[in-house]
C-alpha cells in the first residue's frame, strides 16, 4: 500500500477532525498525565508542538526520537503510535489504521533522513560515506510514501555533499553517480548535481557513466521539461552531455543516433516537448560560442553596418575594449562601379574573437523600383548584383569551433524529420540567433542546409516562415537574398525560396511589390541567365502593372527576350494581354449567370469567346469554381457585384480579389468554404455596401474587425456563423 508523505501541519488537520478518538499521553517513570488535548501539530522539525493552552509545553525534535513503533500489546488503544523519547512515551492514537500507517512511515522517514544528513555533513572516510548513499537510496526506493521529495531529498543530500568537498577522486565521482543512478530514473537532479554532472562530461566526457547512467537522465528531461529558464542547469547538463557524445570516436554518428532514440522509429514524435527543447539547447550553446563578442556589442557594428560594409561613422565609446577602427569612403566615378573595387580590411580582435571585415570601397547606392520612380537605374546597375554586405570571417577558438559545429549539424538533423520541421520554422522565426552569428560566414553556411529544407518543403506552415514576421525586421528569406548578409551563392537558394513562395498563397501584388523594390536586380539577373521561376516573376510584373516607368518595363523586356525560355513566356503575356483588351473593351452583357456544376475551365472558356467590358453582375451560384478562377474575375474591370453562393471558393481566391476588386459593391460567400485568414483580406475593398457571409467559418473578433475597416456596408449577413 502507497502512502502520501505527511506535511506541516497534517496531524493537526487529523485530530481536530476527529477529537474524541485522538489520545495523548505522556508516561515517565515518575508520574502519569492523561491529556486530549484540542490538536498536536506537526512542525518542519519536530512531530509535536506546543498547543494554544499549553498542553505541551516543548516541541519533539525528530532527532529525539528514538523509537517509533505501532502497538501491539493487549487491550492496548487502537490506531495508536509510540513515540520512544528520552525520559518518557509519547502516544498518538488515529482515526483509522491507514491513519496510523501513514503517521508511522512519515515519522520514520524523517527520523532517517534527519540522521543522514547529520551523517553525511561531515564526512570521514569515503568508503563509509558510500555505503550510507548507497542504504540511503536503498531506503528511498523501498520506501512505501509516495511523495516527490522522497526521491528529492536524498539527491539533495548527495548534490550538498558534493558541492561541499571538491577534493574527490574520478573514481569516487563515478562510485557516487553510480549509487544514486536508481534515484534519477524518475526525477529531475538538483542545480548543484547538474554542475556536478557537468564538470563530469567536460572531465570525462568518454566515461561509461556517461552512455550508461546520464543517457537516460538526459532523455527524461528533454521529454519532460517544461521550461529551462526555470532551471537553466538542467539545460547546460543537456549542452555538455551532448557535447560528451561528439567527443566519442564516432563523433556525430552517436549524437544521431541520439537525435533519432529521441524522436522515435514512427514517423511521428510522441513526446511534443523534446523538440522546443532541443531547439533551445541548440540556440543557447551557439550563443554562448559568440558570447565574449557580444558582452562587447556595445562598440561592434550592428548588422545594419556590416551587410552596409561599415560605411558609416559609428559615435561609439572609445574606451571599450573592443574597437572598431573605420576609414573614410572613397569616392569612386560612375565609370568606377564597373570595375573591381579594391577591399580594404578593418580587423577587429578581442581575447579569443578575431574579425576581419572586408569593406567595398563603392558607395552601393540602394536601388529601387517603386511606383512613379522617374530614375530608374539603368539595365546594367540593376543586373549587378553585387552583395550590398561585406564579407565577415571570424575565428572563434577551437572549443567554441567545435560546439558551433556540433549544435548547427544538431539543427540540420532535426530538419530532416518531416513532422519536426513546422514546428522548427515556427521556432526559427524571427531570427533567434545574435547578429555576430548571421555576419560569421561560417555558420550561415552550414545553416544555409536548413533554410533549404524550409524552401523545398511544401506546407505553408513551413516555407510562410522564411518571411519576416513584420515589416523592418528582416527574414531568412531577406538574410539568404543576393544582397542579404547570409548571402555567399549567385541566388539559387533565393529563386528556391521565390518558387516556393509563389506557389503558395503569395502570389499577389504585395509580394511582387516587395520583390520590385528590393530584389529587381536579382531577380533580372537570374531571369538572364535562364532561371524559369524568375522570368515567370518578371512577366507577373507586368502583367500585374507593378512596374510603371516605362524605361524599367522595358529592361524588363529585354531581358524577358534575352533567353528563349523568357520570349515563349513573354509572347504567351502578350497574347494574353490582346485577349484582356478584347474582354475589356466595351460592350457585351451587363449580367450575366453560369450554370450550375460549371467548372473554372467553364467560366474562362466562357470569358475569352467575346467582350466584356460592361459586365457589372455576375452570378457562378451553385457552380464548381474554385479560387483558380480568381485570376479570370480580376480582369473584369466593371464588375460590382458578385455572387458565389454554395462554391468552392476559398481564402487564396479572397485575397487575389481583394488586391484587385476594389469596386466590387456587391459579394456573396454564402456556404464558401472561406476562413477568417480569407475574410481579413476583404477590409482593403471599401467600397463593399452589401456582404454574405452566411454559413461561413467567420469568427466575431473578425466581424467586429470588418465592420470597423468598411465604412459604406451596410448589408451583412453572418447567420450561422461564431459572429450570429
Amino acid at each position: 500500500m502507497r502512502y502520501k508523505l505527511l506535511q506541516e501541519g497534517d496531524i493537526q488537520v487529523c485530530v481536530i477532525r476527529h477529537p474524541r478518538t485522538f489520545l495523548s499521553k505522556i508516561l515517565t517513570s515518575k508520574f502519569l498525565r492523561r491529556w486530549e488535548p484540542h490538536h498536536l501539530t506537526l512542525a518542519d522539525n519536530s512531530v509535536a508542538s506546543a498547543t494554544p493552552t499549553g498542553y505541551m509545553e516543548n516541541s519533539i525534535s525528530y532527532s529525539a526520537i528514538e523509537d517509533v513503533q505501532l502497538l501491539s500489546w493487549e487491550n492496548a488503544p487502537k490506531y495508536c503510535l509510540q513515540l520512544t523519547i528520552p525520559g518518557g512515551t509519547v502516544l498518538l492514537q488515529a482515526a483509522n489504521s491507514y491513519l496510523r500507517d501513514q503517521w508511522f512511515h512519515s515519522l520514520q522517514w524523517k527520523k532517517k533522513i534527519y540522521k543522514y544528513k547529520k551523517v553525511l555533513s561531515n564526512p570521514s572516510r569515503w568508503e563509509v560515506v558510500l555505503k550510507e548513499i548507497r542504504t540511503l537510496v536503498d531506503m528511498a526506493l523501498t520506501s512505501p510514501l509516495q511523495d516527490d521529495s522522497i526521491h528529492q531529498a536524498p539527491l539533495e543530500i548527495v548534490s550538498k555533499l558534493l558541492s561541499e568537498n571538491n577534493n574527490l577522486t574520478t573514481q569516487d565521482h563515478e562510485s557516487i553517480i553510480v549509487a544514486i543512478a536508481p534515484l534519477l530514473e524518475n526525477n529531475h537532479p538538483p542545480p548543484d548535481l547538474c554542475e556536478f554532472f557537468c564538470k563530469h562530461c567536460r572531465e570525462r566526457p568518454r566515461s561509461m557513466v556517461v552512455i550508461e547512467v546520464f543517457t537516460p537522465v538526459v532523455q527524461r528531461i528533454l521529454k519532460h521539461n517544461m521550461d529551462f529558464g526555470k532551471c537553466p542547469r538542467l539545460r547546460l547538463f543537456t549542452q555538455e552531455y551532448i557535447l560528451s557524445l561528439n567527443e566519442l570516436n564516432a563523433g556525430m554518428e552517436v549524437v544521431k543516433k541520439f537525435i533519432h532514440s529521441m524522436h522515435g522509429p514512427t514517423g511521428q514524435c510522441p513526446h511534443p516537448r523534446v523538440l522546443p527543447n532541443l531547439v533551445a539547447v541548440c540556440l543557447a550553446a551557439i550563443y554562448s560560442c559568440y558570447e565574449e563578442f557580444i558582452n562587447s556589442r556595445d562598440n561592434s557594428p550592428s548588422l545594419k553596418e556590416i551587410r552596409n560594409g561599415c560605411q558609416q561613422q559609428c559615435d561609439r565609446k572609445p574606451n571599450l575594449p573592443l574597437r572598431l577602427l573605420h576609414t573614410s569612403p572613397d569616392l569612386v566615378s560612375q565609370e568606377a562601379t564597373l570595375t573591381e573595387s579594391r577591399l580594404k580590411p578593418v580587423i577587429v580582435t578581442s581575447n579569443e574573437i578575431h574579425v576581419e571585415v572586408e569593406r567595398n570601397n563603392t558607395a552601393n547606392q540602394k536601388m529601387t523600383a517603386g511606383v512613379g520612380n522617374d530614375s530608374e537605374p539603368n539595365l546594367i546597375d540593376c543586373l549587378m548584383v553585387s552583395p550590398t554586405c561585406s564579407t565577415i570571417s571570424i575565428e572563434l577558438s577551437p572549443q567554441a569551433d567545435r560546439i558551433l559545429g556540433c549544435y548547427v549539424e544538431i539543427l540540420k538533423m532535426l530538419s530532416d524529420y518531416d513532422d519536426w520541421r513546422p514546428a522548427l520554422a515556427s521556432l526559427l522565426q524571427p531570427i533567434p540567433f545574435p547578429k555576430e552569428a548571421l555576419a560569421h560566414e561560417k555558420f550561415t553556411k552550414e545553416l544555409k542546409y536548413v533554410i533549404q529544407r524550409f524552401a523545398e518543403d511544401p506546407r505553408q506552415e513551413v516555407h510562410s516562415c522564411l518571411l519576416s514576421v513584420r515589416a523592418g525586421k528582416d527574414g531568412w528569406f531577406q538574410l539568404y537574398s543576393p544582397g542579404g548578409v547570409a548571402c555567399d551563392d549567385d541566388g539559387e537558394l533565393f529563386a528556391s525560396m521565390v518558387h516556393i513562395l509563389m506557389g503558395s498563397c503569395y502570389k499577389t501584388k504585395k509580394f511582387l511589390l516587395s520583390l520590385a523594390e528590393n530584389k529587381l536586380g536579382p531577380c533580372m539577373l537570374l531571369a538572364l541567365r535562364g532561371n524559369q521561376t524568375m522570368v515567370e516573376i518578371l512577366c507577373l510584373m507586368l502583367e500585374y502593372n507593378i512596374i510603371d516607368n516605362n524605361d524599367t518595363q522595358l529592361q524588363i523586356i529585354s531581358t524577358l527576350e534575352s533567353t528563349d525560355v523568357g520570349k515563349r513566356m513573354y509572347e504567351q503575356l502578350c497574347e494574353r494581354q490582346r485577349e484582356l483588351k478584347e474582354l475589356q473593351r466595351k460592350g457585351g452583357p451587363t449580367r450575366l449567370t453560369l450554370p450550375s456544376k460549371s467548372t473554372d475551365a467553364d467560366l474562362a472558356r466562357l470569358l475569352s469567346s467575346g467582350s466584356f467590358g460592361n459586365l457589372e453582375n455576375l452570378s457562378l451560384a451553385f457552380t464548381n469554381v474554385t479560387s483558380a478562377c480568381a485570376e479570370h474575375l480580376i480582369k473584369l474591370p466593371s464588375l460590382k457585384q458578385l455572387n458565389l453562393w454554395s462554391t468552392q471558393f476559398g481564402d487564396a481566391g479572397l485575397r487575389l480579389l481583394s488586391e484587385h476588386l476594389t469596386m466590387l459593391q456587391v459579394l456573396n460567400l454564402c456556404e464558401t468554404p472561406v476562413t477568417d485568414a480569407g475574410l481579413l483580406a476583404l477590409s482593403s475593398m471599401k467600397s463593399l455596401c452589401s456582404l454574405n457571409m452566411n454559413s461561413t467559418k467567420l469568427s466575431a473578433d473578425t466581424y467586429e474587425d470588418l465592420k470597423a475597416k468598411l465604412p459604406n456596408l451596410k448589408e451583412v449577413d453572418v447567420r450561422y456563423t461564431e459572429a450570429w
